[in-house]
């Protein structure tokens, strides 16, 4: 058994509006399925959802602040004032203050640009900033993704004669500044009807209140920065990230189309998912590694080999970024190792380091995240000027803004969403820090929250899906957050053949039937799976369909995220040359997939290995085989009982048929078996049958009445007969017990008139059939006839 590596959600959905759905839009039931599992609830939803366009955008003076702040824009504009755009070194800054700049040029406005320096200065408004902007003779700012935080800031840009216009899309504190106009769709006395808006987007509503209707290129900088801001693509995200898509397939931004070029992105079929992996991490770049503004020049000129040069600078700050992630997370890794060692996995995961760069840390935590599924915090620490900077992601379970807040009298400044957050704090205060928020994490966290979730689109059966189905998906695009890529269960599938792919054989490729349908899986990064895979095992499968081209063939492929097998599996090791390093090898491959404590996995061998085996696996479940039959627990985790033990590795195989009975009766939660036992066997045993005992007795009664030498008869019939000492041996236990000889220091005598009795009277005739048939499955047979023997053991006991 193998249990999933995530817990499966299927959306639920009602199948009389699926119905209604696919009748009234003329699409199919699956379709129809996926927009009610999306929260589409009314036939207008859907068409609102399929078929919405840049028409049905809500009017910007909705937004609160919005009737305040053009007014103000218009006239710094036609009095020639000087106006700041203050924005953020993300990728949604980036392409928010890109926008701004277009804006600005097309109202033939006087302004210059600020992003602080992510390292150097850190996020939000500072007041230095101001006292530049101040001497360059600026009377309005207006910040882009920023500032809905910055109540000193603000208060002082008002005290130098500036005017403050705050776009923002951040959770809003308690107190607000006190700035000319807020905007922000989040504000609690906004009535705006979307406040999924990403920083960019509220931009481009200001941009929509001042013009009317935006040149439509500028929706490519909107589709950049609301995708990797990981806004939610529904709503008007959805429209504006659709619409940018559409336009940026036919960009005429210099810089987007050197950015795809170097992305190796074809520009004609880019998609949200090209964004999100490929233009956003070289964005971000920029911002991580050097100064965001290098990006906004990017997105922002006009000059084709200008654009071109900034691209391929951006590219190798991305790949010197993944280097420097690598090292970050290597320490964080062995640091957060010392800590579970000393007191276990906390509730919340604070790591820091010196030297750290605080542009990567949001990407190190990320990466803890998916690999602990805890929520994490990683912090930078400068000596130099004795503060912690860091990012922090979280999971469902805890709103990491919340979170933040109920320690807030620790931290110089934070700001976020509940799923991901920055912060910045004195070092003296690191330690209460963590302790804090590991108290409130503990108050809120519960076991269910600490189990990953992934949300499938429904199970399905092979036969329901078809290529004209999985072509109609392509009306939800784009996907990404609240409208993801559909991921569907199916369960019960046979694996025809699982084998590794690439050169490194690290990903996998799964060839499945369900009753006459064939389908093929890939699985990126899971190719070490296969060891743990065996033809004709049942599966369930969760994944992304889609339609893989080769040489003018068309057909479905699914893409494997996670994988179930509900059934007992045996894996044959037999002789591994090191059985303690495989043991280990395998707990780490089947990692969660055990869903289970360390007491529940166990390992039985010959006592002879005691010392070595507590030496190297005390934290698991040992034991011993008894000379008597059964097993004798040999550490403090195995005296806490056998009954939970559903994974065994078998180091040693039974000696007895008995200690095979025993072996698979004791352990009542038997699920999984690793046979790792020696393949240097005794000699070889053959199943008794009576042609073989008969022609053994016609062999004796040739040697007459006197006694003989056993050793010597059995060392002569062994080479007459092709049959081991150690089977004639047994065999004369059976004569004996039947009669037939007579045994006496080493000597045998045949009994001249031996009563009559039957084989199968015999106990050691029995007993000798039983242990042929083990040692011939344990020994002598391939993988496949020794698995389907083993799980026949277990179903019997199960």
């Amino acid at each position: 058994m193998l249990h999933s590596k995530y817990k499966w959600q299927p959306q639920a959905y009602d199948a009389n509006a699926s119905q209604q759905f696919a009748e009234v839009l003329s699409i199919s039931p699956m379709l129809a399925s996926l927009l009610i599992s999306r929260g589409i609830c009314t036939v207008e939803e859907a068409n609102m959802f399929i078929k919405g366009n840049m028409d049905d955008l809500h009017d910007p003076f909705l937004l609160h602040g919005m009737t305040e702040a053009v007014p103000r824009i218009l006239q710094a504009v036609d009095s020639e004032e000087h106006i700041l755009v203050y924005g953020d070194y993300d990728a949604d800054g980036v392409s928010s203050t890109s926008l701004m700049i277009h804006l600005m040029r097309h109202l033939g406005a006087s302004f210059d640009i600020y992003i602080p320096h992510r390292s150097n200065e850190g996020y939000g408004l500072h007041n230095h900033a101001m006292d530049w902007a101040h001497q360059q003779g600026v009377s309005l700012m207006i910040t882009v993704d920023t500032g809905i935080s910055a109540v000193e800031q603000v208060a002082y840009a008002n005290s130098l004669g500036i005017d403050v216009i705050i776009t923002d899309h951040h959770e809003p504190p308690e107190v607000l500044p006190n700035a000319y106009a807020l905007i922000n769709p989040k504000l609690s006395d906004c009535s705006y009807p979307y406040k999924g808006l990403a920083g960019v987007g509220v931009a481009y509503k200001l941009c929509q209140a001042l013009l009317g209707n935006p040149p439509i290129e500028w929706t490519e900088l909107v589709a950049i920065g609301t995708v990797a801001d990981l806004m939610p693509l529904t709503g008007e995200n959805r429209i504006l990230v659709q619409t940018g898509i559409a336009s940026m397939r036919k960009s005429s931004f210099q810089g987007i189309k050197a950015l795809l070029e170097v992305s190796g992105i074809v520009k004609e079929t880019v998609t949200s998912t090209n964004i999100a992996f490929g233009m956003a991490p070289r964005i971000n770049a920029s911002g991580r590694l050097d100064h965001a503004g290098r990006a906004v020049s990017l997105l922002t000129t006009e000059d084709s080999s200008v654009a071109l040069g900034l691209a391929h600078e951006l590219d190798h700050l991305n790949k010197q970024r993944q280097q420097v992630v690598e090292d970050i997370l290597q320490e964080a890794l062995t640091q957060l190792e010392t800590k579970i060692q000393n007191g276990g996995l906390p509730s919340c995961i604070v790591l820091a380091g010196k030297g750290w760069n605080v542009g990567v840390v949001g990407i190190v935590a990320s990466k803890i995240l998916e690999r602990y599924y805890r929520p994490v915090l990683i912090l930078g620490i400068d000596e130099g000027t004795g503060t912690c900077k860091g990012s922090a992601r979280s999971i469902p379970g805890l709103d990491m803004y919340d979170a933040l807040t109920s320690c807030k009298h620790l931290m110089d400044h934070y700001g976020g969403h509940p799923a991901a957050a920055g912060m910045s704090l004195p070092i003296e205060h690191l330690s209460e820090f963590e302790i804090a928020l590991n108290q409130y994490a503990k108050t809120i966290l519960v076991t269910e929250d600490l189990i990953p979730v992934v949300e499938a689109d429904g199970e399905w059966k092979i036969s329901d899906l078809s290529i004209s189905v999985i072509e109609e998906l392509e009306l939800l695009q784009p996907f990404g957050m609240a409208n993801p890529v559909p991921r569907f269960i199916i369960r019960d599938v046979v694996l025809q053949e699982s084998r590794t792919m690439g050169r490194e054989h690290n990903h996998l490729r799964l060839t499945m039937q369900q009753g006459n349908n064939r389908l093929e899986a890939v699985a990126f990064g899971q190719g070490n799976l296969s060891e743990l895979l065996t033809s004709g095992s049942s599966l369930d499968v969760i994944g992304e369909l889609s339609i893989n081209e080769w040489n003018g063939s068309r057909k479905l492929q699914l893409m494997l995220h996670d994988l179930a097998i509900s059934e007992p599996q045996v894996y044959d090791l037999r002789g591994a040359k090191d059985p303690q390093m495989e043991i280990n090898r395998y707990l780490q491959m089947m990692g969660p997939r055990l869903r289970g404590q360390s007491s529940q996995v166990g390992v039985i061998f010959e006592e002879k290995r005691l010392a070595d085996i507590r030496n190297d696996l005390n934290e698991l479940s040992l034991w011993v085989y008894d000379k008597n039959g059964g097993m004798i627990s040999s550490n403090s985790l195995a005296e806490q009982g056998k009954d939970d033990i559903t994974t065994l590795f078998v180091l040693d195989a039974p000696l007895s048929p008995r200690q095979l009975d025993e072996m698979m009766t004791t352990y009542k939660s038997l699920r999984n078996i690793v046979l790792l036992h020696d393949m240097d066997v005794p000699e070889k045993l053959q199943v008794p049958d009576r042609e073989l005992f008969k022609k053994l007795y016609i062999l004796l009664s040739r040697i007459g009445s006197v006694p003989v030498s056993e050793r010597d008869v059995l060392s002569q019939i062994s080479r007459q007969s092709s049959t081991s000492v150690r089977m004639l041996s047994m065999m004369m236990d059976v004569f004996e017990e039947l009669s037939f000889i007579e045994r006496s220091q080493g000597s045998i005598t045949i009994v001249s008139k031996p009563p009559k009795k039957d084989l199968d009277d015999s106990l050691h005739f029995r007993e000798l059939g039983k242990l042929a048939e083990m040692e011939q499955n344990l020994f002598h047979t391939n993988t496949m006839q020794l698995t389907n023997w083993m799980i026949t053991l277990l179903k019997a006991i199960s």
